[in-house]
């Protein structure tokens, strides 16, 4: 069985591929640019959307935090990404919050600016259904698999997936994750002295090799022969 990471991984197409050139023009004077902090809130979970980001440089995690204060990823954005619009489509508030995992910078484009475009324009309204519908697809198969798979099944699945994230264009070689332990064992759904044990493991076994906060995969098929049927 052939192991597909773009079930796990979410690849969207630029928000302007889908626009005229008048429409780009008319959202490109409208967009602001923002810049956030390291740690620094995008929005809060429950909170109504203000409008929607177009990620620029870093990368921002998105995600809900249990009674206990304990943060389970479900999503980690990179440059390029836009999010924030189904809260403003479905009319509802924010499901998760979303943080600045390094220093940020993001186009954003206000509400109003946002649903006029949506309403005038169909191609903009086929892209954002195309794309709700991956995303939707993306977050399933991960909460489906990671309630089901051992953490060491996790973690390997994690580190293919963060590898995909952290990698700039079709460099597939020289990909560092550099990711702080919490928010690695947020995303795996499991206690950080567990994730770095197993980590520890996996660079025993020579399939990892770590400095700090940065990893980077030396076995990339072995972790794929370790999730391919799950």
């Amino acid at each position: 069985m052939n192991f597909n990471i773009e079930k796990y991984h979410l690849k969207s197409s630029s928000l302007f591929d889908s626009l005229s050139d008048r429409e780009a023009a008319t959202v490109k004077s409208n967009l602001i640019r923002k810049e956030f902090a390291k740690n620094e809130i995008l929005f809060k979970e429950e909170t109504l959307s203000k409008g929607i980001y177009i990620l620029k440089k870093g990368k921002v995690k998105i995600f809900q935090t249990n009674a206990d204060g304990k943060e389970s990823i479900v999503y980690i954005y990179k440059k390029g990404d836009y999010f924030g619009y189904r809260p403003l489509l479905a009319d509802e508030p924010h499901p998760v919050s979303a943080v600045a995992m390094d220093s940020v910078v993001v186009s954003f484009l206000p509400k109003e600016h946002f649903l006029k475009l949506f309403l005038h324009s169909s191609s903009l309204a086929k892209e954002l259904t195309i794309n709700l519908s991956k995303e939707f697809s993306v977050w399933v198969n991960k909460m489906t698999v990671f309630s089901q798979q051992s953490v060491k099944d996790r973690v390997a699945l994690s580190l293919l997936i963060l590898h995909k994230v952290y990698q700039r264009n079709d460099d597939t070689k020289n990909v560092f994750i550099t990711i702080n332990r919490d928010d690695f064992a947020g995303f795996v759904g499991t206690a950080k002295e567990t994730l770095v044990r197993m980590l520890r493991t996996f660079k025993d076994e020579n399939i990892i090799t770590t400095k700090g906060t940065k990893i980077t995969i030396l076995k990339w098929q072995t972790l794929v022969e370790m999730v391919q049927n799950i």
